[in-house]
């Protein structure tokens, strides 16, 4: 069931000469974080592999996003629902376990590297492990803290807002990859040490005082719709234009990988095709379905981000061309079709679709890792006996 070969030979051949290049510049990760975690790695045992604590740390933030979406499938607790006043329909102890669980997801993907390293057991495998992982994580994020705003007809976004807010976190994680796609080197972003730690304290103070805490305006705009500007500022004032300087640089230096004009935009065709799709979807949809079903439509697209995230985290790794377009873009537009056309089997096509992407998402992930093990010889979970003393 697990035993696909994805990877072609020439892929795992560039795996044995792939090095890990990353630069980390942000003053809370530097002074805070690291020194934190270089503290706290000593006490965990040898025993645990890397690979686990980061699946645990993964692990948290899916079971964050199970109990918000348990209860507030239809993001309506925090506010917004029609019919009558409004009441929270999320226990605040969620709010607070939902930030425990977040901050300890970050926490654990910081520890992750640093057992690895402290084991001498660092390679490609954990590499992709963690930022495959994390291109799950990156979407997330963004996802559960829809349930702080609710629908609050006046203080909310709407849904489809909501999307584009998801949808403007995921692309700066996958800029990042890009660019080292064309780099050789990741250059890690301050934003993300700082927007885990302002989604914790999000979901604490709303667990202390309840949604209305965020019931307010800031300098004529409501509180949620000044997160929005700020979320889409980051990308396009920050992320954006710092990736678009270091891939210049890399050419001009020639330090980079050097790519044509045409192979360098090669990762960007994937994700757009998919990204233009699902906003063309939710903008004619007859149904309004991402109205309808936010959290069905919203995590399709997290998944599809993730897959095609993690090819191209790959091909970084293997020093391989990157996909033109992905294999699970004919089927989402295949249930476009059918929608726009027979708006009566939208929903049936929205959850069918769903269904597949993740399984085949999983199918994905799990197979291409056993095939790297096999061809490292070594185990995702277990620390070599001669490293575990």
């Amino acid at each position: 069931m697990f035993n696909h070969k994805y990877l072609k030979y020439g892929q795992l051949s560039g795996l044995n000469k792939y090095k890990y290049s990353a630069v980390d510049t942000s003053p809370l990760s530097q002074y805070v974080m690291h020194p934190t975690w270089n503290t706290l790695v000593k006490i965990i045992p040898k025993s645990i592999a890397p690979n686990s604590i980061t699946f645990a740390g993964f692990l948290c933030m899916l079971l964050a996003t199970v109990h918000l979406s348990i209860h507030d499938y239809d993001l309506y607790a925090a506010g917004g629902r029609p019919g009558p006043p409004y009441v929270s329909e999320i226990p605040n102890k969620v709010y607070i376990l939902c930030g425990a669980l977040i901050f300890l997801a970050y926490n654990l993907d910081g520890l992750d590297g640093k057992q690895a390293r402290r084991l001498g057991v660092s390679g490609p495998l954990g590499e992709l492990f963690d930022h495959g992982l994390d291109s799950y994580i990156v979407f997330l994020i963004p996802y559960t803290i829809m349930s702080i705003f609710g629908r609050d007809p006046e203080y909310s976004v709407s849904c489809f807002r909501g999307f584009l807010i998801v949808m403007s976190v995921v692309l700066n994680f996958y800029i990042s990859h890009w660019e080292k796609y064309s780099t050789g080197t990741l250059y890690l972003p301050w934003g993300y040490d700082l927007s885990m730690w302002v989604c914790t304290i999000l979901f604490i103070v709303e667990g202390v005082y309840g949604p209305g805490v965020y019931k307010v305006y800031l300098f004529g705009y409501t509180f949620a719709q000044a997160f929005e500007v700020l979320i889409h500022s980051v990308g396009l004032f920050t992320t954006l234009p710092v990736a678009i300087y270091n891939v210049y640089l890399s050419y001009k230096n020639r330090t980079g990988k050097m790519y044509s004009f045409k192979g360098m935009l090669r990762p960007l065709s994937a994700i757009l095709m998919v990204t233009v799709a699902m906003i063309v979807w939710a903008v004619f949809s007859k149904n309004d379905v991402v109205e309808q079903h936010p959290r069905a439509f919203i995590f399709l697209y997290g998944t599809l981000f993730s897959n095609i995230a993690s090819r191209l985290i790959i091909a970084e790794m293997c020093n391989s061309e990157c996909e033109l377009i992905n294999t699970m873009f004919w089927p989402l537009l295949a249930a476009i079709v059918v929608s726009f056309n027979q708006p009566l089997l939208e929903t049936a096509a929205l959850f069918l679709l769903l269904a597949g992407v993740v399984y085949a998402h999983v199918h994905y992930g799990v197979c291409v890792v056993k095939q790297i093990c096999g061809h490292l010889r070594i185990s995702c979970f277990t620390v070599p006996k001669e490293k575990n003393k």
